[in-house]
């Protein structure tokens, strides 16, 4: 299992969100479940890599919600024709067809959520 970074570390040390302790849950489980999956800062929030790229990015803003967006990076890529993705858990809201999101109200829904989610993650990462 890759270990937490220092700067995210750091970042959530000083983070003042209602679903912080959803966070550090969705964090811990999605850096077990693979070890190719690493963290930093990025877009002012905790975002995982995979090999290196960046796929899924938490975002903090409104307060009231924790989501996870489902990305291929920061720019429009060359093969958005032949990408496809199918979401067999039926969480994730498409914002494009290569981004997605998942929203989490409360602590409860992540909680009960968290397998499914973290399986989403992993299939998303190798599309």
């Amino acid at each position: 299992m890759p270990s937490k970074s220092g700067e995210v570390d750091d970042f959530m040390a000083t983070l003042d969100h209602p679903l912080k302790a959803g966070v550090e849950e969705l964090r811990s489980a999605i850096l077990a479940s693979n070890a190719d999956i690493s963290e930093h800062v990025k877009w002012n929030a905790p975002s995982f890599r995979y090999n290196g790229e960046d796929r899924v990015t938490f975002r903090l803003r409104p307060a009231d919600r924790l989501q996870l967006i489902f990305h291929r990076g920061a720019k429009v890529r060359s093969d958005l024709a032949e990408f496809a993705f199918r979401d067999s858990t039926g969480l994730m809201t498409w914002l494009a067809p290569d981004r997605g999101v998942v929203t989490f109200p409360d602590l409860e829904t992540i909680q009960s959520q968290m397998a499914a989610v973290v399986s989403l993650v992993n299939h998303w990462v190798r599309a």
